[in-house]
């Protein structure tokens, strides 16, 4: 494997020619393009229609009805065009046999319209027709071309989506300038498979998805649309496969075995019992743990399933072992609360674990590198400074990547390289449906934790008008006056932290005049990381009882005493963000609750949403919902799942074509695990093409 050449294929350089490289593309189009559509020639040809415009119809003019697109053929009787500087629109009137049309410009080159339309001509026009003033017209025709050209007026046309500074013209004439000059690629789905599912080859299905006939050619399910989401899921499956067989191939040369008397003896000094579904999960992580080949593990589980304690022992399988383990997490606020909570459990043992975060001086990070690359410091936790090539470990047996939708995959990848190769164990707080788990996390097993921990209630969730605001203000007063603390989460607008931020500085200002007692902190993205700090330390000690903030909180946060949490804006969030906000609360024996207040009107979706908020805590059923509710481009939402954003696939719709995308990909590299048969050569193709290399090229270099 290691010999396999993982560079972009000659026969692809085509499709990856930069888009202001093509004619009639200049730099402010393709910056507009870049953000939209993408830079290569192959993100345009990606970038399908969404409706189309017939313009077939060529009714009788006293027929026609408002609003109707036609092209017809009329004789021009009166031209009014102003020269110089129009203060008022040029007309034109033009009839056939069944009737009369006005033509209307406003403010168009008077020169222009005079060569274009002259009195006694005959023309075909095509545009959309408007009544007014009884009349009827067609404001700035979309074409107009003399009456022997009537193939120049395409009868159905491709309708793209559109931002500022980009035009229907330019997107179907370079599109299908790039479909035809793409090169002949070899074919890489099995002949078997390609004719049962009746698919036309890859050319074919691009030009057909560029040049709907009908409607119904637009629509995801046509054996076009289908055959390029498989493509797209084959490359996904057959890298992360790639991914898998590397990693096995350099897998540990050592089984990694715990002391059981040590695990047996944390575990009895543990508070609580641990559940049948942790004790499962350890058992299937112990057992990756003890053979030769490298372990490559999602652990999948609902917020307050446990997760971190099953981490825990996996970390400590390795370091009684003789090994390092490392303990990745995405902020520093999640890494000193991973610390202080792993320091209190192995209070009464021997091992100590260290902390890594970017805000510590140079002198205590060059301390930790040297223990860790002596091997003295056997355990260590921290943030994404854990992947610095300063950090280098003697033996490191066990990484765990905490809240993994916070990394890319290259980011694990040089994890697991680190010490030479070593055990990578994924934790992930949102439960994903199982399509969306096979294209995420294709390459790992799966752990999955459905239990609740003894005693833990279900959140009671309720929703609310955001008119009702001070009704909640003082409900809250009395249930902070009663001992509970309380989240207050304020609404997410896209795109924009800064706005997230003013809305809660907002909102801290309102509940600090409102309810002063409760010592209100603030905590947002905009903060320093050492303000945000002070503020969640005063949260969790009690000194505040009431934290405003945006979704910093979203993932992590671990404080028991918090029973109450109100999500404003909850219309803005999708399923996934509110479980996992919810989840900040019901984290001990008390009874927690959540309040979604909203903002009249809903739209149906919304409202969904807050129902299924309501009826469940469980966050798979939860992300099933949230898959069936969310368009494509959106599934989960990259935030909180992880889950590859495809441009060709839709998970809901092409759900079953990922299983199949799966078998041919262990199939074909079962057979061919160099690639270098033809239809090993094909699928090394169609990798580089849907841009599923970089990974792999990192593996393979490294």
């Amino acid at each position: 494997m290691a010999n396999l050449n993982f560079n972009r294929p000659e026969i692809l350089f085509p499709c990856f020619a930069q888009l202001i490289s093509l004619q009639g593309i200049g730099p402010r189009t393709a910056n507009i393009m870049a953000k939209k559509i993408g830079k290569f020639a192959i993100d345009l040809a990606f970038y399908f229609p969404v409706s189309l415009i017939d313009r077939s119809a060529s009714p009788d003019i006293n027929a026609i009805m408002d609003g109707q697109i036609v092209t017809l053929s009329i004789t021009i009787i009166s031209v009014d065009i102003q020269m110089g500087r129009q203060s008022r629109p040029a007309r034109i009137v033009g009839e056939n046999e069944t009737g009369k049309i006005e033509l209307i410009y406003f403010r168009s080159k008077a020169d222009y319209l005079k060569s274009l339309y002259k009195v006694g001509k005959t023309v075909l026009v095509s545009g959309r027709i408007d009544f007014f003033n009884h009349k009827k017209q067609i404001t700035h025709p979309d074409y107009v071309v003399p009456s022997d050209q009537h193939t120049s007026i395409p009868s159905i046309e491709p309708i793209y989506p559109l931002s500022a500074g980009l035009r229907q013209n330019l997107l179907r004439k370079t599109s299908q300038s790039i479909i035809k000059k793409m090169p002949e690629l070899p074919e890489w789905i099995d002949k078997n498979l390609k004719q049962q599912q009746k698919w036309p080859d890859f050319k074919s299905a691009l030009l057909k998805c560029h040049s709907p006939k009908t409607e119904a050619d637009l629509e995801l399910n046509t054996v076009h649309r289908r055959r390029l989401a498989f493509d797209e899921l084959l490359a996904n499956q057959l890298a992360l496969c790639l991914i898998r067989s590397q990693q096995s191939n350099t897998s540990a040369s050592e089984p990694v075995r715990g002391n059981e008397q040590f695990i047996k003896n944390f575990v009895s000094s543990l508070p609580y019992s641990m559940t049948s579904a942790q004790k499962r999960v350890v058992r299937e992580i112990t057992e990756d743990q003890s053979t030769p080949i490298r372990m490559l593990r999602l652990l999948q589980g609902d917020v307050g399933s446990g997760k971190t304690l099953v981490a825990l022992i996996a970390l400590l399988q390795a370091i009684t072992s003789g090994k390092q383990a490392a303990l990745l997490a995405p902020t520093e606020i999640l890494s000193k609360q991973h610390f202080q909570n792993v320091t209190e459990l192995l209070k009464n043992f021997d091992i100590k674990p260290v902390l890594l975060i970017g805000s510590m001086t140079r002198k205590q990070k060059q301390n930790v590198h040297e223990g860790l690359k002596s091997g003295k410091i056997s355990f260590v936790i921290g943030t994404h400074a854990l992947l610095t090539e300063d950090t280098e470990f003697l033996d490191l047996g066990l990484a765990v990547v905490d809240e993994q939708h916070r990394f890319g995959v290259k980011q694990r990848l040089i994890l697991g390289q680190k010490g030479g190769g070593c055990d990578v164990l994924i934790m992930t707080a949102t439960p994903i449906p199982r399509t969306l788990a096979m294209t995420a996390y294709g390459d790992l097993k799966i752990s999955q934790l459905d239990e609740k921990p003894a005693g833990r209630m279900d959140i009671r969730t309720a929703s609310l008008q955001m008119e009702k605001m001070n009704e909640v203000i003082e409900r809250l007063s009395k249930a902070i006056a009663n001992g509970t603390r309380a989240y207050w989460i304020c609404p997410l607008v896209e795109e924009s932290n800064k706005l997230d931020a003013e809305a809660a500085v907002d909102r801290h200002k309102v509940l600090t005049q409102l309810l002063p007692e409760t010592n209100p902190v603030l905590a947002h993205g905009k903060m320093k990381p050492n303000e945000r700090d002070i503020a969640m330390q005063a949260f969790q000690s009690g000194e505040s009882q009431l934290l405003v903030a945006t979704t910093v909180v979203e993932v992590g946060v671990d404080i028991p005493e918090a029973g109450i949490i109100i999500i404003e804006n909850a219309e803005r969030f999708g399923l996934a963000q509110l479980h996992q906000l919810r989840g900040r609360v019901g984290r001990s024996n008390i009874q927690s609750s959540c309040l979604l207040l909203y903002q009249t009107p809903l739209s149906h979706t919304a409202k969904s949403r807050l129902d299924i908020m309501r009826q469940t805590n469980n966050g798979f059923l939860i992300a099933e919902e949230d898959l069936r509710l969310r368009g494509p481009g959106e599934v989960l939402g990259q935030r909180q799942s992880g889950a590859p954003e495809f441009k060709l696939a839709n998970l809901s719709a092409h759900a079953d074509l990922i299983g199949i995308a799966r078998k041919q990909s262990l199939k074909l590299l079962n057979e061919d695990p160099l690639l270098t048969s033809e239809k090993g050569k094909a699928c090394h193709i169609l990798i580089g093409l849907f841009e599923q290399d970089a990974a792999i090229r990192y593996l393979y270099s490294g």
